[in-house]
């Protein structure tokens, strides 16, 4: 199990981009072996927080309120009920930390179907390989090279409830396997997770000769069961139940030129890790809570602690927040550029980074392509790992292809 820990740890390390500095005994004089200048919370199978699309990963990963695609499964399911297409399928790729590793990989796929004015379902399917690994013993023997993958499917409903807004439910199951059973009591983690989604969208005029959409969008994504690694062992890992909003304002320029602006806040809902006391021991046989509160509780009490339990108070809740700003122009809906930055503070991971990308849009084909700058070098070897991320995706919109076949066989 020592080694299951190790690895998701320097997974978890790899997949903020955190800085990595040696800890005192005692950082502040009483406090356990801690260094408080960096307080991550960590979970297991962080896979699933990775923006899988090309789209939105170039807006800043944002995603939560922008225009309805079938990517819109990770963001905000309830989008869904305002898909402009019939019937869409996406496909998304992405090589991961290669400036660290060449055979580390995302693929994503998904589909979406209306049926009804009303209601649309979904469906997507996350894959993600951590490459050929060498797994050694503490006596350093060759244990054999393994493939660690971790997976998840899931659907989703989503409906208009009203002319502007919708709501969607949708449920997945996660696989993670890290391990390939080397360890006796290793075994692959599994969980059941759901989401609850809500979004809202309407033409205002609120300027002159120029047409105007507002949207907003919150969701609570991977509200789920926590997973466990080892038989010989009653722990358990939180999954990344996350809680995403805010708002898109769309303008129409005119009949060829439109220009989208978009902002999401995230917020992990995992307890936050306390501080300890040195020297100290609890009731529990552990040592005792310095700040904070105790972190080994269950899901709802965990969701619910999450928004006051940090050691440094209500300063370090805020700064458990992310911030995405994305912007998207089209020309003619077939052309288009975007941009973004993504912020989170140097306690909580240390992720800031630029995002660009394009797209093209031609006939019911949709390809597009992103690429990541980080805008600080927080490895200690001067290089980010999400250094010239890259992601691509294409979509297939089914339903304008049967038209246009029917149109041609008329003609």
């Amino acid at each position: 199990m020592r080694r299951i820990k190790i690895f998701t740890l320097l997974f978890v390390m790899l997949f903020t981009g955190i800085k990595v500095n040696a800890q005192s005994d005692a950082t502040i004089g009483e406090v356990l072996g801690q260094n408080l200048e960096y307080n991550v919370i960590s979970t297991a199978v962080p896979f699933m927080s990775i923006a899988p699309d090309a789209r939105s990963s170039a807006m800043g990963d944002v995603g939560v309120s922008t225009s309805p695609d079938v990517y819109s499964m990770h963001w905000n399911p309830a989008k869904y009920a305002f898909i402009q297409e019939d019937f869409s399928v996406g496909l998304a790729y992405s090589p991961w930390l290669r400036t660290l590793v060449n055979d580390m990989n995302i693929a994503y796929l998904g589909m979406a179907k209306r049926v009804s004015p009303k209601s649309t379902v979904a469906a997507t399917m996350r894959y993600f390989t951590l490459g050929d690994i060498n797994y050694r013993d503490p006596n350093n023997e060759d244990l054999g090279t393994y493939s660690p993958n971790e997976w998840a499917v899931d659907v989703a409903y989503s409906r208009k409830l009203g002319k502007y807004i919708s709501g969607s439910v949708a449920g997945r199951f996660i696989y993670s396997n890290l391990t390939q059973g080397i360890d006796t009591y290793s075994k692959p983690a599994v969980s059941v997770a759901a989401d609850v989604a809500v979004y809202y969208t309407r033409d205002v005029e609120w300027f002159n000769n120029i047409g105007a959409n507002i949207s907003w969008g919150a969701a609570i994504t991977n509200i789920g069961s926590k997973m466990n690694y080892d038989e010989s062992t009653l722990d358990k890992d939180f999954i990344p139940t996350n809680l995403r909003f805010g708002p898109t304002l769309k303008l129409d320029i005119d009949d060829y030129n439109s220009l989208a602006f978009s902002v999401d806040f995230n917020k992990l809902l995992v307890p936050t890790p306390p501080t300890y006391y040195a020297d100290s021991v609890g009731a529990n046989g552990g040592p005792v809570i310095a700040a904070g509160m105790d972190n080994e509780v269950g899901l709802v009490q965990g969701m619910i602690q999450s928004f006051y339990d940090a050691p440094g108070g209500f300063k370090e809740e805020l700064k458990e927040f992310t911030l995405g700003f994305g912007a998207e122009y089209w020309y003619n809906q077939v052309f288009t550029v975007r941009g973004g930055f993504f912020h989170e503070a140097q306690m909580k991971g240390n992720r800031r980074y630029v995002t660009l990308g394009a797209g093209l849009r031609y006939n019911v084909f949709s390809l597009d392509v992103s690429y990541l700058i980080p805008v600080n070098n927080t490895a200690t070897s001067g290089q980010n790992p999400l250094e010239n991320t890259l992601r691509f995706s294409l979509t297939f919109n089914i339903d304008k292809w049967a038209d246009n076949t029917k149109l041609e066989k008329v003609e």
